[in-house]
């Protein structure tokens, strides 16, 4: 579906918790790119659909949403929002009109970080270990790139897809990811550490981490699909954001 909005009178980042989030400061930039003006910047603590209602309900005008944990499974299942069934979950959600979209770009943002950072993906071997809504949308995106794919069960598993038709148990990984490890914990050995990428961040972030790449290449993927073709042409590079972050 093609984007049809302009600019909302809101915009901001919803879940538990969401004060270290960067992803207000990323509309900001974005949105003085595109000469955007006088967008109210939100951060809304919401744990659960009742929380996350109630605060929606007080914004008066349209508004965007990039969505954190808990939330993303909870909105697509009470909305019932349009999203691939295989993913279950969404990482963005809008309300222009009165009209609620949502949608998940966090594998897109995986695929085009990658890319970003001099990879393509065709062919690559990525290992995933865990499952997820997160694991799950980069499985998707992967496959659907014409990457292979080693799954390895975690805490989570990461279910049945249209990814299992990449996975292959012949070749080693040329990169790897692991959903079972949190922020501050050590990597597993057996995960290639010097080919491991993580995607959760903190305050002492690096503009060159990862993390902050994805983050960037996930929300300009959300541009794509969110504003109208006029303003397509002038988004700024995932280069650009990073510069300014």
């Amino acid at each position: 579906m093609g984007g049809h909005m302009n600019a909302p009178e809101y915009w901001g980042v919803i879940g538990f918790p969401v004060a270290h989030s960067l992803t207000p400061r990323i509309f900001q930039i974005v949105g003085e790119h595109l000469d955007f003006e006088n967008i109210k910047v939100m951060f809304i603590e919401a744990r659960d659909i009742e929380e996350f209602i109630k605060e929606t309900n007080k914004i008066k005008g349209n508004f965007w949403l990039s969505v954190t944990s808990p939330l993303k499974h909870q909105l697509h299942e009470e909305f019932n929002l349009e999203c691939t069934k295989e993913i279950g979950a969404i990482n963005q959600i809008i309300n222009y009109e009165g009209e609620w979209r949502g949608f998940n770009t966090d594998g897109l943002g995986f695929v085009k970080a990658v890319e970003y950072i001099g990879f393509e993906v065709n062919n690559l071997v990525l290992k995933i270990k865990g499952g997820g809504s997160t694991a799950r949308s980069i499985a998707y995106q992967w496959s659907k790139y014409g990457g292979k794919l080693i799954i390895e069960r975690g805490r989570r598993d990461i279910g049945n897809g249209s990814w299992r038709k990449s996975i292959t148990k012949n070749l080693n990984p040329d990169l790897s990811i692991n959903f079972d490890v949190l922020p501050g914990m050590n990597i597993d050995k057996n995960m290639i550490p010097d080919k491991h990428y993580v995607i959760s961040y903190d305050e002492n972030y690096n503009n060159d981490d990862f993390a902050i790449i994805m983050l960037v290449a996930q929300h300009l993927e959300a541009w794509k699909i969110m504003i109208s073709d006029e303003f397509k042409e002038r988004l700024p590079t995932i280069k650009q954001v990073l510069s300014k972050l």
